[in-house]
Formats: C-alpha cells, structure tokens, sequence
C-alpha cells in the first residue's frame, strides 16, 4: 500500500514542481541563478511564459519523479506512525529548495548527453566540405545571419542554424537534421554568456569565415565589464582561418578590427569597404544607395531601420567575398523579408504595429523610435525596458524613456523592473504623467491598449521580458 501512496503523492508534486522546472529553464538550467530567482521572486503570478517541454525537460521531469517517488517510498517503508506527517510537511514546504537535489543529479546525464551529440556533430562535419561562417556580437546577428543566408541562397546551397539557435546544442541539432554534404556554406550564429563560450563554438565548427556585428552592453551583468565582452567576441577572430567583416558601427567592434592583424574587411562606416548611403526610409520600407568594392547601386527594401540596413550591407559584403555577385546581392536585398520579432511592420486596418519585441538594447531602442517617427497617426510605445545591463541599467533605461518622451504621444511601461526609470526619463523627455500607463502583465496590458488606441496609430512593442523577470 505505501508503494500506492508514494506513487500517488509523487505524480502530484511532479505536476507541480512543472512551475519550477519552468523558471529552472528560463535560468539558463543555472542552479544558483534558480535559487536567487525563487528567493526574490514569487512563483504564482506569471504567465507570459510557457514550459518548452524540450527533450532535456522531459527527462528533467522524469528525474524529478523518481526523486519524489525514491524519498516517499522510504518515509512510508521506515517510519509508521504519526511522526510520517513530519517528513511529508517539510519536503512540501522546501519543495522549491529540494528540487535542487534532481537538479543537480542531471547535470551529470545532460554532459554526456551533450558531449555525445557534439561528437557526433563534429564526425558529420569532418565530412562537410563546405566552408563555415561565424557570426558574433551583441546585436545584430540574427539578422545578419538570415540575409546572408538569403543572398548565398541566390546562387549556392547553403544552411544556416535557425532562429536564434546560437548554443553548441543547438549548432548540432542543425548540423545533424540540416547540413547537407553538398551545401556549399555553413553559417552558424554564436551567442555567448561568459568567456570561452565564443572560442568552444568555433573551434566545434571550424570557422573559415567571420563576422562582427555591433558590441555592446548587452549581458554586462554576465561579463561585469564591456572589456570582457570584447574579449570573448574576439574568440571569434583568433579562430577563424581566413577572413572577418566588421561592422564598425561601434566602438567596440572598431576597436577589435583595429586589433585583428589578418585579413579583414570593415563596413558600415563611411569610405570603408562597404557602407550605405542616402538611406530613405518610409512605411513601405527603405531605399538606399550601396557602395561595395568602389561599384555603387541602388536597393530596395522592405526593411526599416538603420541597423537593418546596416545589416543589409555586413551580409552583402560577406556575400560578395564569397563569389556572389553584385546583381544577385541586389535581387536577394529587394525579395528579403524582415526577421520576425525585429523592426517587423505588421500592418492592420485599425493601426499598424512595429514587433521589435525579441530583445533590446539602448542603440536598438532609439532605432526603432526613429523609424516610428517617420510614420504618420499617434505613437504608441510599449516596452519593459532592457535588463541585464548591470550598473548602466538605470541610466540606459533612463535615457531610452527620455526619447521616447520625445517621441511617443502614449508609453505604456511593462513589468516593475525598470519603472522608475523609464518613468523619470518619459517626464523629463515631455510626456506628462497622464500620457503614461502601466501594466504587470499581457492581460491588463491588452486591456489597457483596447482603451488607449484608435485608428491610424502606430505601435511599437520594445523588448518582452520572459516570466523570470519581475
């Protein structure tokens, strides 16, 4: 009978433990940032975010029953009496706590998990003899990845990691269910979070090739300082075997192509090797003159954005190195489609909205409150602000409500995180008080937004903030 009971009792705490796993995965699968996450944070209030029942949770999951069922079958087998209730109230009552102990058991399983694809990854891309790009920096890159992917396409076969697939299990997934051995190119996103991360994926990969997008702050609270995220970016170009474009928006990738002392081509910037000029932009996109190589033409876009062109521009001149040529990198420009969830117009009958809602950053914030400028009707900004910027958050945060105070007639602020000082930088851009709204979650958010716009206005969702983030 006590096998029933805790057979029973472990099916229940499991369903229910679905509500910390789901902040476990949001966490990176981090013990530590789990743990501070729970302390700071109430569990029952979300529900932005769903579980992604990936193959890793689902053995997660399996792990965590029998750890429920493990510590109940002994309370039941040894103890007999009325101090049972003891064990049972405490395991309950940690509960969030005691998943740690699953937690960590499968660490161990998912390494060798990890290790065995990777290897297997790496035998499929020893037959690969395609060349490999690499694709890093702090924003940028997914965009970059898919108009390269785009324009190569005109003329080669070519694969490229999905999405935002830029972690070594997601590099193998694509490596094993897409890569083909006669594909001709290979580009590969790369994300990173601490230092190595760059240098253990494109030694994986085998980069030929590489591309810098703009550095910035983005994860400075991971890496404490912007030196520290060079430095990993740079991984990049210490492993990569031929060339690398920069795009040299930034200081910071300027200054790594400054350092880099191989073969390298920078753009974007005026009289460098490739860069963009008499940009126009208008709610049917943009026009705009490429110089490549010294050879100038004219493209046509459906995209918005000076970052967008300028991501235009890093693609074609990786596109032209590599054989294409320039009509075809002017057909690709013309056909491309905005990546979805960056500067994407989606254009209704009662308003239209810009969905630049995958992540943010100070450079791309201000970006997309330039282009909603150039529309006509109201301007409606919704954002939570950018996290993980460590001791500039408030400051950045600061000065992206301050332009949006010159810009926005509406700013609805989302979530608690940086309220303040999206707030203070609203008033002190010229909002008034009443022209600001806020909301703690997609509910009272859609409510509020029901009441506050009307037809012919334009509205811009900046950033969404996952459910681990208050």
């Amino acid at each position: 009978m006590f096998v029933l009971y805790a057979f029973l009792i472990s099916e229940i705490l499991t369903v229910f433990s679905l509500i910390f796993i789901k902040t476990y995965q949001l966490e990176n699968y981090k013990i530590k940032k789990y743990l501070k996450k729970i302390v700071k944070n109430p569990i029952f209030r979300r529900d932005k975010n769903t579980l992604n029942f990936t193959k890793r949770v689902k053995r997660l999951i399996f792990v965590v029953f029998l750890f429920n069922f493990l510590y109940f079958f002994v309370i039941f087998y040894l103890i007999k009496n009325i101090y049972l209730i003891i064990p049972i109230i405490l395991m309950i009552f940690l509960y969030p706590l005691a998943l740690c102990v699953p937690f960590a058991i499968a660490l161990p399983i998912e390494h060798c998990i990890k290790n065995f694809y990777i290897q297997k990854a790496k035998k499929k891309l020893r037959a690969f003899s395609g060349k490999k790009i690499g694709i890093t920096g702090s924003f940028g890159k997914t965009s970059t990845k898919n108009y390269l992917y785009q324009m190569l396409k005109e003329e080669f076969d070519v694969c490229a990691t999905p999405k935002s697939f830029n972690t070594p299990m997601g590099v193998c997934k694509t490596i094993l269910e897409d890569l083909k051995e006669t594909d001709d190119y290979f580009i590969v996103e790369m994300g990173a979070r601490h230092s190595g991360d760059i240098k253990f994926l494109a030694d994986f990969v085998g980069v030929d090739f590489g591309i810098i997008t703009p550095i910035g702050s983005c994860h400075l609270e991971s890496f404490g300082t912007i030196e520290k995220i060079e430095d990993t970016k740079y991984e990049l170009c210490e492993c990569t075997k031929n060339l690398v474009v920069f795009n040299g928006k930034s200081r910071s990738s300027k200054k790594l192509y400054d350092k880099y002392e191989h073969k390298k081509y920078l753009v974007c910037v005026e009289k460098s090797f490739a860069y963009a000029r008499n940009i126009h932009s208008t709610e049917e996109g943009s026009t705009f003159t490429f110089v490549l190589d010294k050879s100038k033409f004219v493209c046509k876009t459906k995209l918005f954005g000076t970052s967008n062109i300028d991501n235009l521009v890093v693609a074609g001149a990786m596109a032209y190195l590599l054989g294409e040529s320039l009509f075809s990198i002017q057909r690709a420009i013309e056909k491309i489609e905005p990546t979805p969830h960056r500067l994407e117009l989606i254009k209704g009958e009662f308003v239209s909205v810009i969905d630049d809602s995958y992540n943010s950053n100070l450079e791309g914030f201000l970006e997309a409150l330039k282009t909603i400028s150039t529309f006509k009707g109201r301007k409606v900004v919704v954002s939570p602000g950018m996290v993980e910027l460590g001791k500039e958050q408030y400051n950045q945060n600061y000065l992206a409500g301050k332009e949006v105070g010159k810009v926005a007639d509406i700013f609805l602020i989302m979530n608690e995180t940086n309220k303040k000082s999206l707030r203070q930088g609203a008033l002190d851009g010229g909002l008034t008080e009443d022209k600001i709204f806020y909301a703690s979650t997609r509910k009272e958010q859609q409510q509020l937004l029901k009441q506050i716009i009307q037809k012919g206005d334009v509205v811009l969702f900046e950033n969404d903030f996952p459910d681990n983030i208050k």
